[in-house]
């Protein structure tokens, strides 16, 4: 059954609650590479800032640019989950896809000389949402459609429309008895 875009599910981070641990990270390379070696994760943990951290990973784009960009057309999308996947005899490690990702989600392998970028777990023994989202300590991570993200920033932005300002004045006690 070929799902719709709607229904495919990527892993997104919650930056109010990622502390920049980066055990994603580990967990990725082990479960993808058998080894704890953060440069080999699907997923990678940025600083935006002193206080702000965020996990990367591939959002599972509608023609995403990251195929179109590979002069040797070793990158395909699976139709039904989205997930891109790299023909390793083809890649040339050129770099153009890791260009135009939008969102930084694809890496070149350090040993493999490839590009590489999240399967959400998919070509490994591990049943239900990829490793990163279960071993997150924080629970920042969460493995989702674009529906239900785009559900939760419209919750968000209604919640801090409906939220009383600091900068409101409450009407003072004169004010008050005047209206009486």
């Amino acid at each position: 059954m070929v799902e719709r875009y709607q229904d495919r599910k990527f892993v997104v981070s919650n930056q109010e609650k990622c502390n920049g641990c980066g055990l994603c990270e580990y967990v990725c390379s082990m479960v993808n590479e058998k080894t704890f070696n953060p440069n080999k994760s699907r997923i990678r943990v940025t600083r935006l800032n002193l206080l702000t951290n965020v996990a990367v990973s591939c959002r599972k784009c509608v023609d995403p640019l990251c195929v179109a960009s590979c002069p040797k057309n070793a990158l395909s999308q699976e139709e039904n989950t989205g997930i891109i996947r790299v023909n390793e005899h083809a890649c040339t490690a050129c770099g153009w896809c890791i260009g135009a990702c939008s969102f930084g989600a694809l890496n070149l392998h350090p040993d493999k000389k490839i590009v590489y970028v999240c399967n959400s777990c998919t070509d490994t023994d591990h049943k239900g949402d990829p490793q990163c989202v279960q071993w997150c300590p924080e629970k920042a991570l969460q493995y989702v459609t674009a529906e239900t993200l785009a559900q939760k920033a419209r919750q968000k932005l209604v919640a801090q429309l409906l939220e009383p300002s600091e900068n409101s004045e409450k009407p003072s006690d004169t004010q008050q008895s005047s209206q009486c």
